[in-house]
């Protein structure tokens, strides 16, 4: 029986099943919840408010279904709520209906039929993952004088989001100009995954005829609007190039979350030239500025998901939480000091499923 449970279980107490069913159920709601008219909810009587929520929320699950297994749901519930019906006829004769191994069969028919759909969909998505893994390096690359280290936990299998760290023109003591890159693409899963496979290939090509960081961006921004559906599939963008040599960064912020720059005496700047973001207008001029590094000094790139990420009560990290604990980052590796932002963050969700991607990373000069 031990064994049966630890099977079952995978090895978990039961706090921590509690606690990722909790998780689940909440994130269901949420889900099912986007399809509920919330004002016009707000507008009844307290007293029925709970009945229509419970009503548009069966509505959302049901209209999810394929017209097949909406039928056999309504037949499912009929057939439970006929159990137990009593019909008396005459003085003697007594009739009691009884449906529920059929109904419990049927659901268990539903069960399967979903779950099924399930295990592909998520075969499918986890070699889109893998897929996608390849488009990002897996370990940094060898930085003169700096470390580097990043980190990405996509929403769901796949992710929208995009990072970066390559020497556009290889050389073989590692020296030059180092380009560091960090993305989001606008929407979730499957699609904004497209997207970000074609911006990194984009930008890989360009980067590589070595034109100057404007000409990246201006290119990557007239590829981007004449893919992105009226400025519906826009990408933000944070784009810079490194001086090994001089430490100085050049950089354009194409409507992207303004990193943090925590300087060695504990000042803290954040880079914000640049312009909106890639995909909106085709004729977009883009500024850039140049920032002079030392030694001690830690820049943090990093996405929304990050300072949008909430709790179980749902309050958000917030850039004003995501600034004081950069503030605080250890003198120590790029590593070490994304361990520890990573941990603060993680610390504050706890088990709640997030609804967007979280990446973050970070260079520090040695």
């Amino acid at each position: 029986m031990g064994t049966l449970w630890q099977r079952i279980s995978e090895g978990r107490q039961l706090d921590e099943l509690w606690g990722q069913f909790t998780a689940d159920a909440r994130a269901s709601y949420g889900f099912y919840g986007k399809d509920v008219n919330w004002e016009e909810i707000e507008k009844l009587p307290r007293w029925r408010r709970p009945f229509r929520v419970t009503k548009e929320i069966f509505w959302a699950l049901l209209m999810k279904l394929s017209a097949a297994r909406r039928v056999l749901l309504i037949i499912a519930l009929v057939m439970l709520f006929l159990s137990g019906l009593h019909v008396n006829v005459g003085d003697q004769a007594r009739f009691e209906i009884n449906f529920e191994l059929l109904a419990a069969m049927i659901f268990l028919l539903l069960l399967s039929l979903e779950l099924a759909d399930k295990v592909t969909m998520k075969r499918d998505l986890e070699i889109a993952r893998e897929i996608q893994t390849w488009l990002v390096p897996s370990q940094p690359p060898a930085v003169p004088n700096a470390t580097i280290a990043f980190a990405t936990r996509p929403q769901n299998s796949v992710a929208g989001d995009y990072y970066d760290a390559f020497y556009p023109i290889a050389t073989p003591d590692a020296n030059g100009k180092l380009m560091l890159v960090i993305a989001d693409v606008a929407g979730k899963s499957v699609p904004a995954a497209l997207l970000m496979a074609t911006f990194q290939a984009s930008l890989r090509t360009i980067a590589g005829e070595g034109v100057s960081l404007a000409e990246i961006v201006a290119r990557l921004n007239r590829y981007a609007s004449a893919h992105s559906l009226d400025g519906r599939r826009f990408t933000t963008a944070f784009l810079a190039e490194y001086d090994t040599e001089s430490r100085a960064l050049t950089y354009v912020n194409a409507g992207h979350n303004a990193p943090v720059l925590r300087r060695k005496s504990g000042a803290i700047e954040r880079l914000e030239t640049g312009g909106v973001p890639l995909g909106i207008d085709s004729q977009s001029v883009f500024e850039q500025a140049t920032v002079q590094l030392a030694p001690g000094d830690t820049l943090v790139f990093f996405t929304d998901g990050v300072v949008e990420a909430f709790n179980d009560k749902g309050e958000e990290f917030g850039d004003k939480r995501w600034v004081e604990t950069i503030s605080y980052l250890p003198d120590n590796n790029a590593q070490e000091a994304l361990d520890f932002v990573m941990r603060r963050v993680d610390a504050f969700v706890g088990a709640t499923h997030q609804s967007d991607d979280i990446t973050c990373m970070v260079l520090r000069c040695v």
